[in-house]
C-alpha cells in the first residue's frame, strides 16, 4: 500500500472522528485501497460503475431504494447516489503525467454530486499541468460546482486558477504534518545504532512519469554515494521501504551495494513517521518522507520528478537540499554538512511549527464549508 495515500487517509480519520463521530465513512478500491485494508478500519465499500472509462455512476440514483438498503447492510456496498460529502485526498492524480481521464471523471462526478445535494472537497494536493483543451473544460465545469479546492504549492494553484478562475480555490500546504510519528518497533533491527540515517528510494525516480532522463543512470549511484557518506560522518545508514512492493527491487539493489546496510519496512504509517522522526537525517525521493522529515524538524535531502517536491522544499526554506543527477559526491558531502547545520535545523523547526498551524487551520476552513452547505441546503444529509 502506498504510505503516503494511507497517511493522508489516517489524517482524515482522526479529523472525521474528531467533528463528526457519528460519520459513516466509505472509500473507493484502488491499487492503494484494498479491500482488506478498508475493512480493517470499519469503512464500507464505494462501488463505482464504470466501463472502460465510460461512467455509468448516473445509473446509481434509480436503484431502488430498498436493494441499496439491502447490500449496504449485508455486504457493505454504497454508491454514489448514497454519498453526502466527498473528501478527495488523491494526493497527485490529476495532470498531464497521469493523462486526461481522471480530471473528466472528476468534473462530471462533482457535477453530480452538486444536482444531487452532496458535496465535493478536494483536499490539499498537487495538480496539473493541464495541456488538453477537453481537460480544461472538464475542470472549467465541475471545479465552480465542489464546495472547496485545495491546492497543496503555488504551481498547481495557478495550475488550476487558469482552468477554473471562478471556483473557491484555496491554498494549503500536506496536512500529514498533523499525525504525530508512532514510535517504531525497534524489536526487529539488530543493534540498532542510536545515530542512524535513512535513505528512501522511490521507483518513480526511474519512471517514465520522471521527465529527466539523466536520473534513470545516476540515481542509483547517487544513494549509495550518500550511504558511504552518512559512514563517514558516523552515522549508520539503513534503508527505509516507504511503499513495499513498489520499491523492494530498488531496496534490495541497495541492500546488495552497500556492505552492512539493512531494510526496515513498517507497515503503518505513523511508524513510518516514527522511524523518520527518530533519524538524525534523510535522504529521501518519496514525498510524504520528505513531508515528514520537514515537519519533524530532521534536515532532509531529497530528489526530485514533479513540481511538487520544489514546491514543498521551499515552504521549509529547503530550496538547497534538492540534490540534481548530476550532483558530485564533494557537492553532497558539502549538502550534508549545510543542511545538519544547528542554523538550519532552527529554521525547519520553525518553519515546521509553521505549518503545524497552517493545516489546523485548513481542517477550520474545511468544517465551515461543509456546516455552510449543510445550512443552506446545499448539502443533505441522507444518512441523517
Amino acid at each position: 500500500m502506498n504510505k503516503g495515500a494511507y497517511l493522508m487517509l489516517v489524517a482524515c480519520l482522526e479529523q472525521i472522528k474528531k467533528h463528526y463521530p457519528q460519520a459513516v465513512i466509505c472509500l473507493a478500491p484502488n491499487k492503494n485501497s484494498p479491500y482488506l485494508s478498508r475493512a480493517a478500519i470499519g469503512a464500507l465499500q464505494k462501488v463505482s460503475f464504470r466501463l472502460r472509462g465510460i461512467d455509468l455512476n448516473v445509473l446509481s440514483y434509480f436503484m431502488p431504494l430498498r436493494l441499496k438498503q439491502f447490500l449496504q447492510h449485508w455486504f457493505g456496498f454504497v454508491f454514489e447516489s448514497d454519498v453526502d460529502l466527498i473528501l478527495d485526498a488523491s494526493g497527485f492524480a490529476y495532470g498531464d503525467q497521469w493523462g486526461g481521464r481522471n480530471v473528466r471523471l472528476l468534473g462530471a462526478e462533482i457535477r453530480r454530486l452538486k444536482r444531487h445535494k452532496a458535496g465535493y472537497i478536494l483536499l490539499p494536493q498537487a495538480f496539473g499541468p493541464f495541456s488538453k483543451p477537453a481537460d480544461k473544460q472538464a475542470l472549467a465545469q465541475g471545479l465552480p460546482q465542489a464546495l472547496l479546492v485545495c491546492a497543496r504549492d503555488e504551481q498547481s494553484f495557478q495550475y488550476l486558477k487558469e482552468c477554473a478562475p471562478e471556483a473557491d480555490i484555496q491554498q494549503f500546504a500536506d496536512f500529514t504534518n498533523l499525525v504525530a510519528p508512532r514510535l517504531p518497533e525497534f524489536s526487529g533491527y539488530q543493534q540498532l545504532p542510536q545515530s542512524y540515517g535513512l535513505i528512501i528510494p522511490n521507483s518513480a525516480m526511474l519512471g517514465p512519469r520522471n521527465r529527466n532522463s539523466a536520473w534513470r543512470e545516476h540515481y542509483l549511484q547517487l544513494l549509495i554515494t550518500a550511504a558511504g557518506i552518512m559512514r563517514q560522518l558516523g552515522i549508520t545508514p539503513i534503508v527505509l521501504n516507504h511503499e513495499g512492493e513498489a520499491d523492494a527491487a530498488l531496496c534490495q539493489q541497495l541492500l546488495a551495494a552497500v556492505d552492512g546496510i539493512q531494510i526496515v519496512s513498517p507497515a503503518h504509517p505513523a511508524e513510518v513517521k516514527g522511524w523518520i522522526a527518530a533519524a538524525k537525517l534523510v535522504v529521501c525521493s518519496r514525498f510524504h518522507g520528505c513531508v515528514s522529515a520537514l515537519s519533524s524538524g530532521v534536515p532532509c535531502i531529497g530528489t526530485s520528478w514533479s513540481h511538487k517536491y520544489e514546491m514543498l522544499f521551499a515552504e521549509y526554506e529547503q530550496q538547497h537540499a534538492l540534490i540534481k543527477p548530476e550532483t558530485s559526491e564533494t557537492e553532497l558531502r558539502a549538502l550534508f554538512a549545510t543542511v545538519m547545520a544547528e542554523q538550519n535545523v532552527q529554521v525547519l523547526e520553525q518553519r515546521a511549527a509553521f505549518w503545524q498551524i497552517h493545516s489546523d487551520e485548513l481542517w477550520q476552513l474545511v468544517i465551515a464549508k461543509i456546516q455552510q452547505a449543510i445550512d443552506s441546503g446545499q448539502v443533505q444529509i441522507k444518512s441523517a
